[in-house]
């Protein structure tokens, strides 16, 4: 009796043993199905998608650099500055008067301009950006008349500063950034630290801050 009670327990231990290793190799498997995020493989699809960005945002054909000093030849005193409805919306959260904000960054006399399909979209916006469209109707703005159809404000600007490159644009939109690199010698106005800054203005005409 005492011999099969030993056998019984030694069949008991080896199976056991065999069941624990199979339960150990399952787990093992699973582990090796995530992927550690230094994995080179993941930092090659970052590559990639970071290559599509480079190659959407520059997309253009190659011009000679003299093509924006040329474009720019309107650009002067007083500044008529294109705004948006999300560049007046953060000018309120960050506390700043836009005409006395446009004169600090540019050093010169700006006069900040609003076309009806911008001002269409802030009326859309509703009571929560009533300050916004107080802002917007202020006398020291000029309002621009839109002729074309639909009320995009964003197609609406890229179209304006394609037609007419006399305009700075305002704007902290991604989107509408990335769109008006695409087009040369159109200077960009954005906020960063509180305070607006300036990109691609030619040297002769204000200030160069990137």
């Amino acid at each position: 009796y005492q011999r099969r009670v030993r056998v019984f327990s030694k069949f008991l231990s080896h199976l056991f043993f065999k069941m624990g290793k199979v339960a150990k190799a399952r787990k093992v498997a699973s582990i090796k199905k995530i992927i550690s995020p230094k994995d080179i493989r993941l930092k090659k699809v970052e590559e990639k998608k970071e290559e599509r960005e480079k190659d959407e945002t520059h997309s253009i054909d190659t011009l000679p650099s003299y093509i924006f000093f040329r474009y720019n030849t309107a650009l002067g005193p007083p500044y008529r500055v294109l705004v948006d409805t999300n560049f007046i919306n953060f000018s309120i959260q960050n506390k700043l008067d836009l005409v006395k904000s446009m004169m600090d960054c540019l050093y010169a006399k700006a006069i900040p301009c609003i076309t009806d399909c911008v001002m269409a979209e802030l009326e859309k916006l509703g009571p929560q950006f009533k300050v916004a469209l107080k802002i917007a109707k202020d006398s020291r703005f000029e309002r621009l008349t839109c002729t074309h159809k639909g009320t995009y404000a964003d197609d609406c600007l890229v179209d304006r500063v394609m037609m007419h490159k006399c305009f700075i644009v305002a704007t902290c939109d991604r989107d509408l950034k990335r769109r008006l690199r695409k087009i040369p010698g159109v200077p960009i106005m954005y906020i960063s630290a509180r305070k607006y800054t300036i990109e691609r203005m030619p040297d002769a005409l204000g200030d160069t801050r990137q």
